[in-house]
């Protein structure tokens, strides 16, 4: 199946997150296709990021980038990678797989592979592999894990689908040793699992504590790019520039460790009729799974009781958001029991196939 193409404003959103940054590039496997992955990594280069190629082989590097480093025979091997990566924008670096190397105390590759990663204090590791992320006993792709389930997995308790034991003991420590993230994919992957909401692997974080606030001037770009899609997948009702701009300034959204923006949603004032509207509710693909709805249904009650507000109402188009709402607590109403303000600059037609739904504020969701 061919790669996702990420809208602009996805691209653009984790290329501003990406810009300025060190990404450490694993790569295990022989790449299918390099022209693909050359322009990737074109791409990083002139939007400042720096990226570090790791292999325990030349070879493989070789197509990449012409400034190679051996690491380990050295003393001052960090250095160096820091003054190539300042002329170059992205250095190969060859790792010994058998032999002592300087400053190493792991004997495996991947042990030596997190070591370089958190010496280096990288902020972001991509691990390519041929056979992508992981997958479930049910042949479902796991897109997001942190620290204890791979605690699980490691146990057993858990499915870590074809991925060795020793990887995922590596990413753990990697993990608790400071590094943010890690991605676990394919090269074929790779453009889909660094600049897309759902990506293409699986993403390994420390926790998934999840935070709700509310936005702030840079998050309205992510969360415009977000309502497009929503909007052009059916979720969400089509909505003008200055709705969308309404929508903006009453939004707010649900972080996965205070930086993964996972879903967004906002709670518009009908003052006068003593509601409040939960809209342009969406959810970040890769964190499906995670409750983002509910926490945003969660927080939107709490505003709307705070705000002196009685009862909200969302509208929708959709059977699948419709079946959610209810899941919420919701009931359905009809168009005429939403204040009439929602309507006004609407043709008729335009309220024919919208289904409408409300709730007390003070109830809790389900």
């Amino acid at each position: 199946m061919d790669a996702k193409e990420p809208l602009s404003t996805e691209k653009d959103f984790y290329l501003a997150e990406f810009r300025a940054r060190s990404l450490g590039i694993v790569m295990t496997d022989p790449v299918r296709d390099q022209l693909e992955l050359k322009r990737i990594l074109d791409e990083l280069s002139e939007n400042q990021t720096r990226c570090v190629l790791i292999s325990g082989h030349a070879e493989p590097l070789a197509p990449w980038t012409e400034s190679l480093r051996s690491v380990g025979d050295s003393q001052i091997w960090p250095g160096e990678i820091w003054r190539a990566l300042d002329s170059a924008g992205r250095v190969g670096v060859v790792l010994d797989q058998k032999g002592s190397l300087v400053g190493f105390d792991a004997g495996s590759y991947e042990g030596r592979c997190r070591e370089l990663a958190v010496r280096l204090r990288l902020s972001k590791v991509v691990w390519l592999r041929s056979a992508g992320g992981i997958f479930d006993e049910n042949g479902e792709r796991v897109s997001l894990a942190d620290c204890e389930d791979l605690r699980r997995m490691l146990s057993g308790s858990r499915s870590a689908g074809q991925v060795e034991p020793d990887l995922l003991h590596e990413f753990a420590l990697m993990l608790e040793q400071g590094t943010s993230s890690i991605n676990l994919c394919s090269a074929d992957g790779l453009a889909e699992e660094l600049f897309t909401y759902a990506g293409s692997g699986t993403l390994f974080t420390r926790e998934r504590y999840a935070e709700v606030y509310r936005l702030g001037l840079d998050d309205y770009d992510a969360a415009a790019g977000l309502i497009a899609r929503g909007t052009e997948e059916g979720f969400l009702l089509p909505r003008s520039e200055n709705e969308i701009q309404s929508v903006l300034s009453h939004a707010f959204g649900v972080f996965i460790e205070g930086r993964y923006l996972a879903g967004i949603g906002a709670l518009l004032p009908y003052n006068e009729a003593g509601m409040g509207e939960i809209a342009s509710l969406y959810t970040v693909t890769r964190f499906s799974k995670e409750g983002v709805g509910g926490h945003l249904v969660s927080h939107a009650l709490k505003e709307a009781s705070r705000s002196g507000f009685e009862r909200v109402f969302a509208c929708t188009t959709s059977q699948r958001v419709e079946q959610f709402f209810l899941r919420q607590g919701f009931r359905s109403v009809s168009v005429d029991e939403v204040p009439k303000e929602k309507w006004q600059g609407r043709s008729p037609s335009n309220r024919e196939n919208v289904r409408c739904f409300a709730r007390s504020s003070a109830e809790t969701t389900k």
